[in-house]
């Protein structure tokens, strides 16, 4: 009987699963299944050995057919509730099924830097020529746990992402390739120091060159918090996870409006869930992955043996694989490799001999490999206006301009520096010899030639030899809000006692800036355009590259064609070569006007683009943040992508000598802080501004609690180290020049 009672139990647990997977909703005749169980549950010693045992195989043939049924018939959000189920394994799981052995870092369980974010020492065995070899890696990912309150649902705080980082580099250090778990529906939005925006960012920059192989396997991600961990050589995914830019239910927030306190309408995140293409042969089908992990039906649990099994099998493989682009000799294993990945749900791992360690030239690979993996993502994923002809002759510009800049610099201004060192050295000996000679005779003829009382003449003063700044607010260009005949009250008039603008001058003379307590009031794009920079200096480039509806979203096209007729535009981003004050330089400029300055796969694109010509014409780089309101997610995943893709163009433009200034304006928010711009070394706010990873509403959601008024706004920022200055409107130009001259190193075309 305690057989039987077992297996009833267990028949209780899968109807009790399959109806969580459905939301507790009337599906097939799952209710009337359950009632029976129930019944049979209530009269159990009331049935013979042999009755029960009848009973429960019929139950069971029942739930076999169900489950074969709802597998087929799996829909997005059902993905969903099966991640997000607490008897879905877990990286505690993985780590005592899959590695032989580990040692967890930073703390175990709720005794830790933070018990969402796991790190541990682990060696996977293989089998080779029917011997066991052990190989060391390092294991990161987001811990979920079976329900623990303390695993904070796998969001992890910003500590935790910088002990992802810290263990990344110990990696590094010692030559051990990482493999990365994600089960996280977002990273905890808090902006208490490293700030959970920034250390993504921070994570983002350094995984782009780290010099060990990463594999990164997902089951949950979700956006900003699956990045922060996720930038790898090779991207898995369980077939029954999803990867996603905003959750179903945000999906439905923000497309539905719904108020806060609002009930959501589960149709409505039905829909949602369909249109984010969030599940792993969709993510495939876009390229934001590069293998699917196959689950068993319905999902893997945590005492499914055999898919761990595989899972071993399936993450050997993609180390190996990643290794082997790197060697010079590898023709037969990488056969090998490729037949056996032909294979479906082969649990035996690969048979063959590949040392993970890699040398210095193999490294140089491996990153050169990873450059052009993120490089080519989601370029389906935007649309160039431009014929045959116009494509070639870019090209072959561009071929030339790449001539001319290397021979420019890498060889004429190379060689030019070292006779100038050269040069420099002789005149500095020479001048010390001089100086011994010289100084007995010049001391002698002072003292016979002095006359009594004489005191010695000042030193000319030299000047810095700079001129005025010949642009006067309103005289180049005055903002259209100036035309209103009317006052505006200043935010802070009650507590700084200002007194009403009148909005002409508030707009013209004072450039949006109030004259008693400095509030600077939203101005549009344009000003800056023609403020910041020197007349007649601007050339766009780049203006052909269109941003698209790759995911056919429902609605969107139409709200893509009005964004383009209101500005003239066809992206959410400007890229132009421009100067100021005499020095050139390549900006991005994220602007409100198009979606919010929502970023896409357009504006990714053409934020590398600026980058690799700044590289290229060794000029500063600039990106001025007119708004962002983070990333556009109407285009799912390929969105999200832009976070890694843009931070790598970062790292190597910066990695090259060049100069990246970050400036934000008005509100900065979410996935482009959190990637390409919270990684510059040089990051600066307009005053007023507001920064941060998360709105007020979405900070509320997830933690429970209200934020003070001034939480996002840029002294706040300032404090908490995540930007480095604060710049007055009226002193931007002047401040932007002083920064082009005394930050960046050597490699600018002006030093």
């Amino acid at each position: 009987m305690e057989d039987l009672r077992k297996r009833l139990l267990k028949v209780e647990e899968r109807t009790n699963y399959l109806s969580q997977i459905k939301d507790g909703v009337e599906w097939g005749n799952l209710s009337n299944l359950r009632e029976k169980f129930v019944d049979l549950r209530d009269r159990f010693y009331e049935y013979t050995e042999a009755q029960l045992s009848e009973e429960i195989r019929t139950f069971e043939e029942s739930l076999s057919f169900l489950e074969a049924r709802c597998e087929e018939t799996l829909s997005s959000m059902d993905r969903v509730r099966i991640v997000r189920n607490p008897h879905r394994f877990s990286l505690k799981d993985i780590l005592e099924n899959v590695y032989e052995d580990y040692t967890e870092l930073g703390g175990a369980e709720e005794v830790s830097i933070d018990p969402s974010m796991v790190a541990a020492r682990a060696s996977i065995m293989r089998r080779v020529k029917n011997k066991s070899v052990m190989q060391q890696v390092m294991v990161i990912g987001h811990e979920k746990g079976h329900g623990e309150e303390y695993r904070n649902g796998g969001c992890s705080k910003p500590w935790g992402n910088e002990k992802a980082l810290r263990y990344m580099k110990v990696a590094e250090t010692e030559g051990i390739p990482i493999h990365f778990y994600i089960f996280t529906p977002g990273s905890f939005p808090v902006e208490d120091y490293p700030g959970a925006g920034q250390q993504i960012a921070r994570n983002l920059y350094a995984m782009a060159k780290l010099r060990v192989p990463m594999i990164s396997v997902t089951s949950e991600g979700g956006s900003g918090g699956a990045e922060a961990v996720g930038m790898a050589d090779a991207r898995l995914m369980f077939s029954h996870g999803y990867y996603s830019v905003i959750s179903p239910e945000g999906a439905a927030a923000i497309e539905g409006k719904i108020r806060e306190g609002e009930k959501m309408p589960k149709e409505l995140v039905e829909a949602c869930a369909e249109r984010l293409h969030i599940t792993a042969e969709e993510n495939l089908k876009l390229g934001t992955i590069d293998r699917i992990i196959y689950e068993p039906p319905l999902g893997a649990k945590r005492d499914d043996f055999g898919f761990f099994r595989q899972l071993k099998s399936e993450i050997i493989r993609a180390t190996d694989e990643v290794v082997l682009k790197t060697k010079s000799l590898r023709a037969f294993r990488a056969y090998e490799l490729t037949m056996k990945k032909a294979e479906e749900n082969v649990v035996e791992e690969p048979h063959i001999v590949i040392s993970w360690d890699l040398n210095d030239d193999e490294i140089k690979r491996l990153l050169s490999y990873r450059s052009k993996k993120y490089r080519l993502m989601s370029c389906q994923a935007y649309s160039e206006e431009s014929s045959a002809c116009a494509v070639f002759y870019r090209k072959a510009r561009k071929s030339v301009a790449k001539l001319y800049y290397s021979f420019r610099y890498d060889l004429l201004k190379t060689q030019h520096k070292q006779v100038k060192k050269v040069l420099q050295d002789v005149s500095g000996e020479g001048s010390v010899l001089l100086k011994q000679v010289s100084s007995p005779i010049s001391a002698a003829y002072d003292f016979i030639a002095r006359k009594p009382g004489a005191r010695p003449s000042k030193l000319p003063v030299i000047g810095s030899g700079g001129g005025e700044d010949p642009i006067e607010f309103g005289d180049v260009y005055t903002s259209p809000l100036a035309n209103e005949d009317r006052t505006v009250t200043c935010p802070n008039a009650e507590k700084q006692g200002c007194k009403d603008l009148w909005v002409p001058d508030l707009y013209g003379e004072f450039g949006g800036v109030c004259e008693n307590c400095g509030h600077h009031f939203p101005l549009e794009y344009q000003w800056y355009l023609k403020h910041l920079f020197d007349p007649d200096s601007i050339r766009e480039f780049n203006a052909g590259v269109c941003a698209g509806n790759p995911l056919a979203y429902p609605g969107f096209e139409k709200k893509l064609q009005a964004a383009i007729a209101k500005t003239g535009r066809k992206s959410g981003i400007i890229t132009f070569d421009a100067r100021v004050m005499g020095v050139d330089l390549v900006v991005a400029m994220l602007y409100s006007d198009f979606r919010n300055g929502t970023v896409g796969a357009a504006e990714g694109e053409k934020f590398v683009r600026a980058c690799e010509r700044a590289k290229l014409k060794r000029r500063p780089l600039l990106a001025y943040v007119h708004t962002t309101g983070g990333i556009r997610i109407h285009e799912g995943t390929l969105g999200v992508v832009q976070m890694p893709k843009c931070t790598m163009a970062v790292r190597e433009y910066i990695d090259s000598g060049g100069l990246y200034i970050v400036v934000y304006d008005n509100n900065s928010y979410a996935g482009p802080v959190a990637s390409f711009l919270g990684c510059s070394p040089y990051q600066f706010a307009i005053r007023s501004s507001r920064v941060g990873f998360a709105g007020p509403r979405v900070i509320r959601d997830t933690t429970g609690e209200d934020i003070p008024p001034d939480y996002h706004n840029a002294c706040k920022a300032l404090e908490r180290g995540h930007i480095q200055g604060i710049w007055d409107r009226r002193e931007f130009r002047r401040n932007l020049h002083k920064s082009l001259l005394t930050m960046g190193g050597g490699n600018l075309y002006y030093r």
